[in-house]
């Protein structure tokens, strides 16, 4: 589990736990990332990136001789490509289809409309239109984004839900005025969110998302950082 709070390292976590897929990790400061992982790894400076193939060396010497991978959505499909029995990308291209319109939705109208609303820029008013959005994409009686599996869509979307459902609905967590994340809570509780919460519950409560995400020192940071707030 990341220390770094970083919802686009998550992503990945998830995904290679849910792919039962072997790789070794490092955690990159990112208030002092070291010069290696700059020049080596990403010049761009943003985690997660991922080092394949080439010999077996330590994190932290990553090889010339391997590939180099950024942006987390990227290396969600790679996962994906790697372990094409972990059904994390379906075979059927309609299917597929799918859950890379599911990422784009997830991109566009959760991750940037929770990030305002979290950092205090906005109200949530955005953020329910993209659970709206959402909402109209799961099908009755499934249990995931797309078919009958976890795929990379419900990788990409878990780290938001943990932020929406856990951190402002339940804690009241952010740089919002004091209450208004527990008032976001209880719309979310009403008949009309009642599909996207049922699968958002779902997410949050599989093994990989309880593996990779410690509930208590996410509250307890956050709540430092934002101790001083508009009430």
């Amino acid at each position: 589990m990341s220390k770094q709070l970083t919802l686009y390292l998550h992503k990945i976590d998830l995904a290679l736990i849910e792919a039962n897929a072997p790789y070794r990790g490092y955690q990159v400061d990112l208030l002092n990332k070291p010069e290696w992982f700059i020049s080596k790894v990403n010049p761009a400076g943003k985690v997660p990136a991922v080092a394949y193939g080439g010999p077996n060396v330590e994190p932290d010497d990553p090889s010339s001789l391997s590939a180099k991978i950024a942006e987390s959505n990227v290396i969600l499909e790679f996962v994906a490509d790697l372990y094409p029995d972990s059904g994390l990308l379906p075979k059927d291209p309609v299917l597929r289809a799918k859950v890379r319109f599911f990422i784009d939705g997830t991109t566009k109208h959760i991750e940037g409309a929770s990030r305002a609303f979290f950092k205090g820029n906005e109200s949530y008013d955005n953020l329910l239109k993209g659970i709206e959005f959402i909402q109209e994409l799961l099908e009755e009686g499934r249990d995931f984004a797309i078919g009958d599996h976890y795929t990379i869509a419900d990788a990409c979307i878990t780290p938001h839900l943990e932020t929406v459902v856990k951190l402002i609905a339940a804690n009241d967590i952010g740089k919002f005025p004091v209450g208004m994340g527990y008032k976001l809570g209880e719309e979310l509780k009403g008949p009309k969110y009642a599909k996207f919460m049922k699968y958002a519950q779902q997410m949050l409560d599989r093994p990989s998302f309880k593996q990779t995400y410690d509930e208590e020192f996410a509250i307890r940071f956050l709540k430092i950082r934002f101790s001083e707030r508009v009430q």
